[in-house]
């Protein structure tokens, strides 16, 4: 899995959640620290990442607009700690897996329980 990290998601999640993807990038490494939302999609959509994670409604608007790929996971915690986020995430990374492997499904929003 090809999986792109938006940029109000703090980088240095990478290092905790690396190994449960193939690839996992932040869109600071590949500089697009600044780049708006469109950009950040459809580069993602050029360089073949299947998934974007952020906390940003808008690529719930773009992939309205645009479709898939890539498919957006949505974390919907609020404010909480990279770690917090990371164990979130990795308590669903089986359901993460499915989600981005289904043909069904564009966006996979993440609640904290």
């Amino acid at each position: 899995m090809k999986v792109l990290i938006d940029q109000n998601i703090s980088q240095r999640i990478l290092p905790l959640m690396a190994s449960q993807f193939d690839v996992l990038d932040h869109v600071r490494q590949i500089g697009l620290t600044d780049a708006n939302d469109y950009d950040i999609f459809m580069f993602a959509r050029a360089n073949g990442y299947q998934a974007i994670i952020t906390l940003d409604e808008d690529f719930v608007t773009l992939i309205n607009q645009f479709s898939k790929p890539p498919k957006i996971i949505r974390i919907r915690t609020g404010n909480c700690s990279t770690n917090v986020l990371s164990d979130l995430l990795s308590d669903k990374i089986d359901i993460i897996r499915e989600f981005i492997q289904s043909a069904h499904f564009d966006i996979y929003e993440v609640f904290k329980s």
